[in-house]
C-alpha cells in the first residue's frame, strides 16, 4: 500500500440547499419530454418550440386565438343538464367540472368575426368531462347551427371531444349524433359553409357526427382523431397498428380530412377560406 498516500487536504462538503421554485414557471412537454419555461410556451401559443407538440387549449383560449379578446359574443344555451338514468356520482362530476373550467357544460357557442367576416362559432372543451357530448352539448350545437342557417353566415365548430358521447346519459347522448347531423343537413341545403376544426383528441360520437361533416375539415398537427381508440382496436384485433395511426397526418394521407394546419396559421387559413367562398358566391 506504499502507493497510497493520505491526502494532505480536507474536502469540505457544503450543505445542500433546497431551492424553492414557484409553481407554474415550467412545464414538461408531453411530446418530447423537454422542460419549457411557461412564458415561452404561452408566447408560442402553447406549442412546444422543440418538437412542435400542440398542447390542449381551453375553449376560451381557442376563441381568443381566432377572434381576439372582447370580439366574441357568447350565446346562452336554453337547456339544463339532467340525470335521466340516475347515474351514480354524475352530479358530483358535473359540479367538479364546472368549478374547474367555469363552464356550464363542455361547449361554448356564439358569434364573432374573423378579420371582417361574420361567423357562428362553437367550441368544445376537453377539460370538461373529456369534452363529452350529452344532451346540453347536442342542444347547443343544434342551436348554433340553426342560428347560422337563419342568419346565412358560415359556421365553424372546433372539436376537442375525446370523451365522445357521454356515457352517463346513455341513449340520450347517442341521439345527439342524429340531432346534430340533421341540423347540419338543413344547413347544407341552404348552400352555406361549415368548417370543422379537429383538435387533440376528437373521438367517439363527435367524430361519427358533426366532427366529420364539414365542407372543409382541418386538423391540428398530430391530433388524435378516432371513433374507437388505438388501444381498443389493438386489443380487439390483436394486431399492431401502423405508425401514426389515427393521427391527423395519417388521416390526411388517407383522404379523411382536407388539411393539417399549425395553430399559428389557423386564423389566416380560415380567413382565406372564407374570402374564397364569399368571392366565389358573389360571382
Amino acid at each position: 500500500m506504499s502507493w497510497w498516500r493520505k491526502p494532505k487536504y480536507t474536502i469540505v462538503r457544503a450543505e445542500s440547499k433546497k431551492v424553492d421554485i414557484p409553481d407554474g414557471l415550467w412545464r414538461k412537454c408531453e411530446g418530447c419530454g423537454e422542460i419549457i419555461y411557461n412564458k415561452e410556451l404561452e408566447d408560442n401559443l402553447k406549442v412546444c418550440p422543440k418538437c412542435n407538440y400542440h398542447f390542449r387549449l381551453t375553449a376560451q383560449e381557442r376563441i381568443a386565438l381566432l377572434l381576439g379578446k372582447g370580439s366574441f359574443h357568447e350565446y346562452p344555451v336554453k337547456f339544463d343538464i339532467v340525470n335521466p338514468l340516475k347515474f351514480p356520482e354524475y352530479e358530483e362530476k358535473l359540479k367538479a367540472s364546472r368549478e374547474k373550467t367555469g363552464l356550464q357544460d363542455a361547449f361554448i357557442i356564439g358569434e364573432g368575426k374573423i378579420n371582417h367576416r361574420r361567423v357562428a362559432l362553437g367550441v368544445t372543451d376537453f377539460h370538461f368531462m373529456g369534452g363529452s357530448m350529452g344532451s346540453v352539448m347536442g342542444e347547443a350545437i343544434t342551436q348554433i347551427i340553426e342560428y347560422a342557417t337563419q342568419q346565412r353566415i358560415p359556421l365553424i365548430i372546433m372539436s376537442g371531444s375525446g370523451g365522445g358521447a357521454r356515457m352517463q346519459e346513455g341513449m340520450i347522448s347517442l341521439v345527439q349524433m342524429a340531432k346534430t347531423a340533421a341540423a347540419l343537413a338543413r344547413f347544407h341545403q341552404e348552400g352555406l359553409l361549415y368548417i370543422s376544426v379537429l383538435t387533440d383528441p376528437t373521438g367517439g360520437g363527435v367524430t361519427a357526427s358533426f366532427g366529420m361533416l364539414g365542407d372543409i375539415i382541418i386538423a391540428e398537427p398530430k391530433a388524435l382523431i378516432f371513433f374507437a381508440g388505438p388501444r381498443v382496436i389493438e386489443q380487439t384485433i390483436r394486431q399492431k397498428l401502423p405508425e401514426g395511426f389515427q393521427r391527423a397526418e395519417f388521416l390526411l394521407e388517407h383522404g379523411m380530412i382536407d388539411m393539417v394546419v399549425e395553430r399559428k396559421n389557423l386564423k389566416n387559413t380560415l380567413a382565406k377560406i372564407l374570402d374564397f367562398f364569399y368571392s366565389s358566391v358573389s360571382k
